[in-house]
């Protein structure tokens, strides 16, 4: 194999693994009634859209189907990612969500 297949390789799955992460995002909102899309603009105004967001809301579970998604999952999966910002706006939804609990 040489180094160009091997890079072409190491993209993929990077990509994979990548909408792994949005897909985890995106079933952790349904499964607490939140807008995917709402949120992620919040993290990232100047943003105009996310398509692959757009596209793997369609491949979630409804929330009566869906397993949980732990909350320190999906905060550490957006941070190992990056998106430290949109682990910032998740973190306010579950604080929020916690105050309203009690």
């Amino acid at each position: 194999m040489n180094s160009k297949e091997m890079e072409q390789i190491i993209i993929e799955r990077y990509k994979q693994d990548e909408d792994t992460m949005i897909l985890v995002f995106a079933q952790w909102c349904v499964n607490h009634g939140l807008d995917a899309v709402e949120l992620y603009m919040r993290a990232y105004p100047h943003q105009v859209s996310n398509g692959r967001l757009l596209e793997t809301l369609a491949l979630t579970a409804p929330k009566e189907e869906a397993g949980d998604i732990d909350d320190e999952t999906v905060l550490q999966v957006l941070s190992l990612f990056g998106n430290e910002e949109l682990a910032f706006v998740v973190s306010e939804e579950i604080d929020r969500r916690l105050k309203n609990n009690r």
